[in-house]
């Protein structure tokens, strides 16, 4: 059985960047597939129609709807069109705890979730941000969360919900996650040295905070003298968190430690940790 995936890319977040890609690394399962749909870099109404029809089109098993903010009206339209059409949907978003109300219903809701606390929102100032600073952060972002183990608790989630469909199970039988990422859930099982974890630990600890300081710089200063360098600080934090990760890594490398968890072409996970070794 060949489980199709789908793909709803409504504005960016840096989980959307590898969603798909963290599924199928090598381009070569062949119990699966997935296809995007995607509105751009906006969340209008118009966009996000576009996408809901093509994602309805191509009739997917489960969807993703990956989006800033899930619980604006935009995100919150799309998996609930989704879901009238009989398509699972699991919501990838940032850190929407806060939102309790909002947050509550969505915990209460048929949805499956996956909340990436540390995918923090970008500094978004024109008189800072420019095409090469949002690609940047962006970079060091991704940085952050593969390293900690944030990208590998998400890409596991989606996989018990594939490993449901090939099992027969499909709409509301399935058992979709509703998952929060924190740092602790984010390191878990994912370092063979402490150091490394406390490292990659501080770093989404880093990661998580930038969104705050990014609020601060975008919505509550007015005046641009002030909110230049707030937003650049943020920046420099999260540049702090991914060379954090850097360091991380290469202590497990120097240990002969990374822990690599490749997915066979028919979608099983074999493991590894030695580098001169065959992952099973």
């Amino acid at each position: 059985m060949v489980v199709k995936v789908g793909i709803a890319k409504l504005g960016n977040i840096a989980s959307g960047v590898m969603a798909e890609l963290l599924l199928d690394e090598r381009a070569d399962r062949e119990d699966m597939e997935t296809f995007m749909a995607t509105s751009g870099t906006k969340l209008q109404e118009k966009d996000i129609d576009r996408v809901i029809n093509n994602m309805k089109a191509w009739g997917p098993d489960f969807a993703i709807v990956v989006s800033p903010n899930g619980v604006l009206p935009g995100p919150t339209k799309a998996r609930e069109a989704l879901l009238a059409a009989g398509i699972p949907s699991i919501v990838i978003t940032d850190d929407i705890t806060t939102k309790k109300e909002q947050f509550e219903a969505l915990k209460a809701s048929k949805f499956g979730y996956i909340i990436m606390k540390a995918d923090a929102m970008i500094g978004a100032r024109r008189e800072f941000l420019d095409p090469i600073e949002m690609a940047d952060y962006n970079g060091n972002l991704v940085k952050v969360l593969a390293v900690t183990g944030a990208f590998r608790k998400l890409q596991m989630e989606l996989d018990k919900v594939i490993d449901q469909v090939k099992a027969g199970k499909k709409g509301d039988a399935l058992v979709l996650p509703k998952v929060v990422i924190s740092s602790d859930k984010a390191v878990a099982g994912e370092f063979t040295n402490p150091y490394a974890m406390a490292k990659a630990r501080a770093a989404y600890e880093i990661a998580q905070s930038v969104a705050g300081v990014n609020v601060k710089g975008c919505f509550m200063t007015k005046e641009w003298v002030d909110y230049i360098p707030i937003v650049a600080s943020a920046h420099e934090m999260m540049r702090a968190a991914a060379q954090l990760c850097d360091e991380a890594r290469e202590l497990e490398k120097g240990m002969d430690g990374v822990i690599r968890k490749p997915h066979k072409k028919d979608g099983v996970i074999v493991s590894k940790v030695k580098l001169i070794s065959k992952p099973e």
